[in-house]
């Protein structure tokens, strides 16, 4: 029997080029964490927002420091800190005695990717600051609106919260990131291997990774992104799977609208890394997690027994029906 061959009806080849010398640029570097890279490179598309959480020597910071080399855009990187204030991140208005005026000297929250180190070991205040210019992509400062180049990319870094000095963020916050990464350890292969490249390693690590992608080329990635095809059916999936946490007994709070339309944005562009014009089932399952476990709130009974959102989450794709 002959074999069908399908061909994507939106052109993806450049886009996916990119995103596969992206993926090399990182693995000189970086051992394993597949799925990290994937997902970081998954919110970049969809213009998304991307917090890490693991303990410390994880990879977490480098991995987002050497996905700002391999792109050609500004890139900060803020270190919260117990004593970091808002204007720290922002800016804030200095007066210029020259022109017997006020000036606004931007904060480094001005650039393209940021990356914020330890966002827990802020306190909710300057936590608050990232609320507008996450959401908006704009800075209010005394009733003057500023507005930020695209592309736009916050990675946050954040160890467990029940580590010595860290805070709570708030549901407010979290809901502003597109994905809430969990990153364990490494097996034990890859810690062979990461032993191996430390000790035959010549160079500071990020002198390997080049810059390959520029700040157009992401932009027309993003807008192809949004191109891509979900079948009514699958948007009726998604929101199944999204409804049936609301329901759930074993969440007090359940996922959001912001959460089916965050589902939807993340799945098109997962298809999209993968070389596909249009979305799966299988796109949803791999996202949904990331996506979901950082929205919804576990009630105090389950969370005494061990019971985690991703559990429960992956617990609700299985009992959602697949559309034929």
């Amino acid at each position: 029997m002959e074999e069908l061959e399908f061909s994507n009806r939106i052109d993806l080849t450049e886009l996916h080029q990119g995103i596969t010398t992206i993926k090399q640029e990182i693995s000189k570097v970086i051992v394993g964490q597949k799925d990290m890279v994937n997902l970081l490179l998954t919110a970049l598309l969809c213009e998304g927002h991307v917090l890490i959480e693991g303990v410390p020597g994880v990879a977490k910071t480098i991995t987002a420091k050497l996905l700002a080399k391999t792109l050609a855009i500004g890139y900060q990187r803020i270190q919260f800190t117990p004593d970091l204030m808002p204007s720290d991140v922002l800016g804030t208005s200095i007066f210029d005695l020259k022109k017997s005026e006020f000036e606004f000297k931007k904060g480094p929250i001005f650039s393209n990717l940021i990356l914020i180190d330890e966002i827990n070991r802020a306190p909710a205040k300057t936590q608050a600051a990232l609320f507008e210019v996450m959401e908006e992509q704009q800075v209010t400062i005394d009733g003057i609106k500023y507005d930020l180049e695209s592309p736009y990319f916050v990675v946050a870094t954040q160890n467990p919260v029940d580590q010595e000095g860290t805070y709570r963020l708030p549901e407010a916050q979290l809901d502003r990131f597109l994905f809430k990464i969990t990153v364990d350890y490494p097996n034990v292969t890859d810690e062979v291997e990461i032993l191996n490249r430390e000790h035959q390693a010549t160079q500071p690590k990020l002198d390997a990774v080049t810059a390959s992608i520029s700040k157009e080329q992401i932009i027309a990635y993003q807008q192809l992104t949004k191109q891509v095809i979900v079948e009514p059916k699958l948007i009726q999936y998604i929101a199944d799977i999204v409804v049936s946490t609301r329901s759930n007994s074993f969440l007090y709070l359940g996922a959001s609208p912001r959460a089916s339309i965050a589902l939807l944005k993340a799945s098109k562009a997962f298809a999209a890394i993968n070389g596909r014009d249009f979305v799966t089932p299988e796109d949803i399952k791999q996202v949904a997690v990331p996506v979901l476990q950082h929205r919804v709130i576990v009630t105090p009974e389950r969370e005494m027994e061990g019971i985690t959102a991703a559990q429960i989450i992956n617990d609700s794709i299985q009992s959602t029906e697949i559309p034929s």
